[in-house]
């Protein structure tokens, strides 16, 4: 469950996706989550948004995000540079990419 500041509309969310190039494809991968990361740093709401490299796994990368509030997230979702990002990501991973909700302890 999310972490819960007020209302709905004011919870913040936070997802980790992780996604996993195919043989070869690592470099374009990382390539296009950094494209994402520059452009979605600026959508409104956005408090966290940074990809990690696996250390143990070059194959896999994980996007570490936070929005102030679930409508946030949404508008996000709906911007032309996420659509696209979906589409162009696609062959360049080994399977579907997986998005975890995570929740802060404290």
């Amino acid at each position: 469950m999310p972490h819960t500041t007020a209302g709905q509309e004011e919870t913040q969310v936070w997802l980790m996706p992780v996604f996993i190039a195919k043989a070869g494809q690592e470099a374009t991968l990382r390539e296009t989550l950094l494209g994402l990361q520059v452009v979605s740093r600026k959508d409104a709401g956005c408090l966290e948004y940074t990809v990690f490299a696996d250390d143990q796994r070059p194959d896999t990368f994980v996007l570490f995000e936070g929005w102030a509030r679930h409508e946030d997230l949404r508008a996000h979702n709906d911007e032309a540079h996420v659509k696209e990002f979906v589409k162009a990501v696609q062959p360049l991973l080994a399977g579907p990419f997986t998005v975890t909700p995570i929740t802060p302890l404290a």
